[in-house]
């Protein structure tokens, strides 16, 4: 028994890491309430986390090399429990934002850490069933977040659910420090190119996603043509164009790029990497809005709107689980293109149930469409990717495949947030109901439609509460069409770019690096 301490050590972290990414949607709206928050500040709480995290894993993964793996974890525990700590005791928006990328940072030394832990506890059998056990813990972890965070902010309040990470995080670094075996850092050879971590590369990727970020998001509130949004959008072709440079340059003198821009040549890697964008933002970027409109339209409580929106994550669980072995043995087009043309399916129905009297039922069928869908396509990216690179550029291409994810969601919660309240702004024009549609489309989008059918003239909130349901369900129909669009994009680039790997090759699909191999186990959903 004691052989699965370190096994136990990392899937407390990589709970806490992962159900951070879905616990946080349930909570949206009590958040805004007492913090006064608007819509741009809340999609900042999604997108500051998983902004961090994809800007910095691939970065965590070569200092972690650097200092050694288990010191990595432990510092990276250490700070998540710092941040979650401030988080719930955020007096506004604004620290909440700044205390949530911090939790990324942490995260992102964690993510980018189990793997090699796990490698370096077990071997053979033991290895095989230590990933496959981490991987149920990850899509445990998302099925559980929406539920424990209505249950958290429900009966106690929108805090804990930032609190409830620090008792775990305290185990897992004692459990860690105890039963993990302490590695040897790669020795820095001399102070060689190859030792160096691309940390230019790493701040120029991250000035340009979270400068993409912000203009997105402040286009859709400002407007697209306001002097700020274009010179945001003028940063982000800057950087843009620093990272190929800083990436070229430190390959051709022989270093290790943060991302070798080399592989995008490979269509089959550059399909995996639009595929995975894709994915993420397609099947996860609507869930804030979702979770806004259950609780703020509809009135649910937390813990209703929690369970309303389980069956994405649960589904994807339940198929990853019992298909994955089967869905090994196919070339990873077909799992992962397939996979993605379901999500699309997904969306659609989520389209045609939404209407002004739909119910929270009416989530359902699309929910665990969707689920299916991620289900299929989540197991197999990682290996698949590894496959199609050389084997000393397994771990790499691991890393560009959970960054690709991650901004995915990032760029989708801004991309459909603009989308949702240019839409309820031309609903709610000229109803005579709403004297101010953007206003009222940015009160929509932060929570408040309660408050938007209180202000209503008197005699007039019956129809301003009609309304409200008609123009969030527009919004919600043109997010969902646009989910499903890019979810059939990415299906499409996949089946048409990614091709069966050459079983020849030492990284081949049935075999690739003893890193790259036992990932193919993880069925993580939610990150």
């Amino acid at each position: 028994m004691r052989k699965w301490w370190p096994l136990t050590a990392v899937c407390l972290g990589a709970f806490i890491l992962l159900v951070d990414v879905t616990i946080v949607n349930v909570a949206l709206p009590s958040m805004a309430d007492d913090l006064d928050a608007s819509f741009s500040s809340l999609q900042w709480v999604i997108d500051g986390y998983a902004l961090a995290l994809a800007a910095l894993l691939l970065a965590s993964g070569s200092l972690a090399d650097r200092f050694g793996h288990r010191r990595f974890y432990v510092y990276g525990l250490a700070l998540f429990a710092a941040a979650s700590l401030v988080c719930g005791l955020a007096p506004n928006a604004g620290v909440l934002i700044a205390a949530r990328v911090v939790q990324g940072v942490g995260g992102a030394a964690m993510f980018a850490t189990t793997p090699a832990l796990l490698l370096g506890s077990y071997q053979g059998r033991d290895r095989g069933t230590a990933f496959g056990v981490w991987g149920a813990a990850n899509g445990a972890a998302a099925a559980a977040g929406p539920l424990l965070g209505g249950l958290l902010t429900e009966h106690i309040s929108w805090p804990t659910i930032f609190w409830v990470n620090l008792p775990i995080a305290a185990v897992a670094i004692a459990l860690t420090l105890r039963v993990v075996r302490p590695d040897s850092p790669r020795a820095s050879s001399g102070g060689g190119a190859r030792s160096r971590v691309d940390l230019p590369g790493a701040a120029a990727f991250t000035i340009a996603a979270g400068s993409l970020t912000y203009g997105l998001i402040r286009g859709g509130e400002s407007g697209w043509t306001e002097a700020v949004t274009l010179a945001t959008f003028a940063v982000t072709v800057l950087a843009l164009l620093a990272f190929v440079v800083i990436e070229h340059r430190t390959a051709r003198r022989g270093g290790a790029p943060m991302l070798d821009l080399a592989l995008l040549r490979r269509p089959s890697f550059a399909g995996l990497m639009g595929g995975a964008l894709l994915l993420q933002g397609s099947a996860f970027g609507c869930l804030v809005l979702l979770s806004l409109w259950l609780q703020s339209v509809l009135g649910l409580s937390p813990v209703a709107a929690g369970l309303a929106l389980t069956p994405l994550a649960a589904a994807s669980f339940v198929v990853a689980v019992f298909a994955g072995r089967h869905i090994q043995r196919l070339a990873p087009r077909v799992p992962i293109g397939g996979g993605l043309l379901v999500v699309a399916a997904g969306m659609l129905l989520l389209r045609t149930g939404m209407t002004a009297d739909a119910g929270r039922a009416s989530l359902i069928a699309g929910l665990v469409v969707t689920g299916i869908g991620v289900g299929l396509a989540t197991p197999v990216l990682v290996s698949a990717a590894t496959s199609t690179v050389p084997p000393q550029r397994a771990g790499m291409a691991g890393g560009a495949v959970n960054t690709f994810r991650q901004l995915g969601m990032t760029l989708a919660i801004a991309v459909l947030g603009a989308v949702f309240t240019g839409r309820t702004a031309a609903a709610l024009a000229g109803s005579g109901t709403v004297a101010d549609a953007d206003g009222g489309a940015d009160a929509l989008a932060a929570g408040q439609a309660q408050r938007l059918v209180e202000a209503a003239p008197a005699g007039h909130q019956e129809a301003a509460q009609h309304l409200v349901h008609q123009a969030f369900a527009t919004g919600l129909d043109r997010v969902f069409l646009l989910s499903a669009a890019a979810a059939a994009l990415g299906g499409l680039i996949v089946l048409a770019l990614v091709r069966p790997p050459r079983r020849s090759a030492p990284g081949a699909h049935g075999g690739g690096s003893p890193q790259a191999r036992p990932e193919r186990e993880s069925v993580a959903s939610g990150v």
